[in-house]
């Protein structure tokens, strides 16, 4: 593969052109050479902060200053040991509710990740037959999954559709299903409040209408909160979801249900568990559940890593939210421009951008295929792979996001139903060729994302990648050397 030389001789002084503002996010400069140092001493561009934020090493530190300063033992007591874990675990409940400004008006409910929040919405809302779930086009799997629940009560499930190219939603299409309702039922509208798959930002004025037409909301803001403020004093769903490890990568294993506190008693949870329960009797054949947070968190918590949790918020908190949107949407925009005009020699353009052509409503998350000078798609395993090669981490395959993804490629339901006739052993692999045998359809796409540690050299270091592609052919690029079935980050990465 023939390197081509950068077009962008000063990135820096042509992103400060474009963004004037990315200048006074300069304290993230000073953070990347201290509490991120190993980025540059590995000679890594990590472009994955949708899939996993970065850890500083300050966290790290004061994590373990703060669980070897005393003994720790399991919160489920009250003994010396249980009772500092149960009282570092209450610092951070109540660390998560100062942070989204939700104290006072919603209970915050530890779960292992936002998956498992979600799943604990799907299992405890109380859908009867008439019931409505309601979720868009452009939901991450684990709100798509929620549909089982609602299917098994007996309620329907309906998805709104998203436009192109923008990929936004049908906001005609939302009015009329929102509409369709029966208020003497329980039912439940879900949406991401930033697409996992194309960056947009859904607008967050829907919960407040959809509570208007009887609805009770979900927002899935894993997405969102890495790069954004989320201020649940002013945008008020009754359920929300976030993930840790997302905003500021330590601790993994942790995530968070946020519920409004008149909407917890609509839950209602189908089975108990250990420290769930005030009370349960095996002759009796009953049980009672623990009120608030504590009739949700299954099992023992992760008395030794929530405690990272707010560590890791006070290290957002030190930085500001506002400096990290404004370096990440700077980083993305001059990135976006500059990919949306690479041109092969012949004129066609390289690069097929999945979403807004503009940071208008978008956040830092590109999502794209590459083509070659005749059209045709690269395969975006081999470019995963040589990206690789040069130091760069990014994220291929669908990333959980199946409808963003069909929708984006205006794959049919015809090419649904024929993938899953094909066998149980359908998979990402045999997808992609189905659906280039399909008359040459995309399946999967190359997506970068811009977070905290994020900074110019790189943007600018993934652009030159993307130059070197310049009139490279399926041909000359080569074929996919690794094993596709043990690549589990695509399978099954976020």
């Amino acid at each position: 593969m023939n390197a081509h030389p950068c077009t962008s001789t000063d990135p820096l002084g042509e992103l400060l052109a474009q963004f004037p503002e990315y200048a006074k996010t300069s304290v993230l400069d000073e953070l990347r050479r201290t509490d991120y140092a190993r980025l540059d001493a590995h000679g890594h561009a990590y472009l994955d902060y949708t899939g996993g934020g970065v850890y500083a090493d300050s966290q790290i530190r004061d994590h373990a200053a703060l669980i070897t300063a005393e003994a720790l033992g399991n919160p489920h007591s009250v003994s010396l040991a249980s009772t500092a874990s149960t009282r570092l675990v209450e610092r951070a409940r109540r660390a998560v509710l100062d942070y989204f400004r939700a104290a006072g008006n919603y209970t915050a409910i530890f779960t292992l990740n936002a998956s498992g929040a979600l799943k604990l919405v799907g299992e405890s809302f109380p859908f009867v037959e008439g019931s409505r779930f309601l979720l868009t086009f452009d939901n991450h799997n684990s709100v798509n999954g929620i549909r089982e629940f609602a299917r098994g009560k007996g309620a329907t499930f309906d998805y709104v559709p998203i436009t192109l190219p923008d990929l936004r939603l049908d906001m005609a299409a939302l009015e009329a299903h929102m509409a369709r309702i029966d208020r003497s039922v329980p039912n439940l509208f879900a949406f991401p409040a930033q697409s996992n798959f194309s960056g947009v930002k859904h607008p967050l004025d829907l919960v407040e209408r959809a509570h208007a037409e009887g609805w009770s909301v979900l927002l899935d803001a894993a997405a969102f909160v890495p790069t954004n403020p989320l201020d649940l004093s002013a945008v008020r769903p009754d359920f929300v979801t976030i993930s840790f490890y997302k905003m500021f990568g330590y601790p993994t294993g942790v995530g968070a249900l946020l519920v409004r506190n008149d909407a917890l008693p609509l839950l209602h949870r189908p089975w108990f568990a250990g420290g769930t329960v005030n009370f349960a009797t095996v002759q009796g054949k009953a049980h009672i559940l623990s009120p608030g947070e504590a009739g949700f968190e299954d099992g023992t918590l992760n008395y030794l890593g929530i405690p990272a949790v707010e560590i890791g918020l006070r290290h957002l908190e030190r930085i500001g939210i506002d400096t990290i949107q404004t370096r990440v949407q700077s980083l993305a925009g001059w990135l976006l421009s500059k990919l949306l005009a690479l041109r092969h020699a012949n004129g066609r353009p390289m690069v097929r951008i999945y979403g807004p052509a503009t940071m208008k409503a978008r956040g830092a998350t590109i999502t794209m295929n590459f083509y070659d000078p005749d059209g045709h798609l690269i395969d975006y395993r081999r470019v995963e792979e040589l990206a690789g090669e040069r130091g760069i981490s990014l994220r291929t395959g669908c990333f959980c996001n199946p409808g963003a993804g069909e929708a984006a490629e205006q794959l049919t339901e015809a090419d649904m139903r024929a993938a899953m006739e094909a066998g149980d052993d359908m998979n990402l692999q045999r997808f992609v060729q189905l659906m280039q045998s399909r008359g040459g359809k995309a399946a999967g796409a190359i997506r970068v994302s811009f977070g905290l540690a994020s900074n110019v050299d790189d943007a600018a270091r993934f652009l030159a990648f993307a130059e070197e592609l310049r009139d490279q052919t399926r041909l000359t690029l080569g074929d996919v050397s690794f094993d596709i079935e043990s690549c589990r980050v695509i399978r099954d990465g976020a």
